[in-house]
């Protein structure tokens, strides 16, 4: 795999990851976090979607095949469909969490596991994109894809509260999450014709 496929396999998770979200998560949170709060939960849930998926990655697909009897394209088409769910709800009504997920206890270790690292990182559109690009690519690259696509969630997360400010500020949060929500919406159909394909 090449320097410039992994950049665009990094994007592609990138857009699946959704770090608008994980902003409005962490900008929205009552009460509002400290810098060092939202280093805390930045760093963990990273850390620990990373790893999550690293593992799924790697063993998944085997895991799906020989223990469930589920083909990669049945993970496509389902990943795909819960994917497209996400993004539908961002396009019709501004938003991408629960209201419930702001009104969570001050945990920050249990914050940064769920719903964090999953399944607002490590969702199952995430882990069927890993699962997919290891069967197309092998482990390394899909490794290097994810970690590019994660830091770079991770750097939009500590940025969080500045860049819901400016949003605020210009009116822009809610075109920006019906927008990006239809990009989520579009690799989402992207994932399941891709898997109605192999499955034909």
């Amino acid at each position: 795999m090449q320097y410039s496929q992994i950049l665009e396999n990094s994007l592609y998770l990138l857009a699946l990851l959704n770090p608008a979200s994980k902003v409005m998560f962490l900008a929205a949170y009552d009460p509002p976090l400290s810098k060092k709060q939202i280093f805390e939960l930045s760093w963990k849930s990273s850390a620990a979607a990373l790893l999550m998926l690293i593992v799924l990655a790697g063993a998944g697909e085997i895991v799906l095949s020989k223990v469930f009897r589920v083909e990669l394209y049945s993970l496509r088409i389902t990943g795909g469909l819960v994917v497209f769910l996400i993004g539908w709800t961002a396009i019709r009504e501004g938003r991408f969490m629960q209201k419930r997920h702001q009104t969570m206890k001050e945990n920050f270790t249990d914050l940064s596991l769920v719903p964090l690292a999953a399944p607002l990182i490590a969702g199952p559109g995430t882990i069927a994109a890993a699962i997919s690009s290891t069967a197309e690519f092998g482990i390394l690259a899909t490794t290097c894809a994810l970690f590019l696509a994660i830091f770079t969630n991770f750097i939009f997360m500590m940025f969080s509260p500045a860049i819901n400010n400016v949003l605020e500020k210009t009116h822009l949060i809610g075109p920006l999450i019906r927008l990006t929500g239809l990009i989520i919406a579009a690799t989402a159909m992207q994932m399941i014709a891709t898997g109605i394909r192999e499955f034909l």
